[in-house]
């Protein structure tokens, strides 16, 4: 579904991923774990259009959508839920949701879906944004990228400042939207979290990809354990 072919993206004269490539089959979970600063966040804003590449290919459904702006990509079926959840707090929750179908999606039906994967979106429909707890938002942000009918989702961070009992309702949440058949293409700082729920991932290192393969796989590799799960090895 998603193909990277050499991507190079530059902030200025910093380079941030240098050449990277790698693929997302339909219906799959693939993650990209790294330390911050690697470029795992720029890799999605690559995809959705918010920075253009330097060079390199992005094909999507063997499309070429490299550097299509923002918009033009959601309506091919790519939805963006950034990191640190980019609600409007000044609008109601439905009316966040809203703003998710603006450009496409069928908005009472989605609307529905939404409630039904957060119940307590539907009790909070007519507060404000701002008002909600951390995971609440979280919710809501997710809740909004589906909104556009996505065939593939770009999650950023979704545990990120969030309460452990509310992480673990969200990666309940985005294992059931994948059984529903929807892909998704995860950064997480959470990498045992992101391998164990995983398909495949990518092990991105100073804007180089280091390491792939399998989730399970990589979670056994003592070089990943080592550097991002917390573990010395003797």
């Amino acid at each position: 579904m998603l193909e990277i072919e050499d991507l190079w993206v530059s902030y200025g004269s910093v380079e941030v991923l240098e050449g990277i490539s790698l693929k997302v089959n339909k219906g799959e979970i693939v993650s990209l774990i790294g330390s911050n600063g690697a470029g795992k966040s720029t890799t999605l804003m690559a995809i959705s259009g918010v920075i253009r590449p330097k060079r390199g290919k992005i094909l999507f459904n063997s499309e070429d959508i490299t550097g299509l702006a923002p918009h033009r990509v959601l309506q091919k079926g790519i939805s963006h839920c950034p990191e640190g959840r980019r609600i409007l707090p000044r609008l109601t929750v439905l009316e966040n949701l809203e703003l998710g179908a603006f450009k496409r999606g069928d908005k009472k039906r989605n609307i529905e879906r939404a409630f039904g994967i957060f119940p307590i979106l539907k009790e909070r429909a007519n507060q404000y944004g701002g008002t909600l707890s951390g995971g609440e938002q979280q919710m809501l942000a997710l809740a909004r990228a589906l909104m556009s009918d996505p065939e593939l989702l770009l999650l950023d961070e979704p545990s990120l400042g969030i309460a452990p009992v509310i992480v673990e309702k969200v990666f309940e949440t985005i294992q059931a939207i994948r059984q529903e058949g929807l892909t998704i293409l995860l950064v997480e700082q959470n990498a045992y979290a992101a391998l164990a729920l995983s398909d495949r991932a990518y092990v991105l290192e100073n804007g180089i990809i280091r390491l792939q393969g399998r989730g399970a796989e990589l979670l056994n590799n003592d070089e990943v354990r080592r550097a991002y799960l917390g573990e010395c090895m003797i």
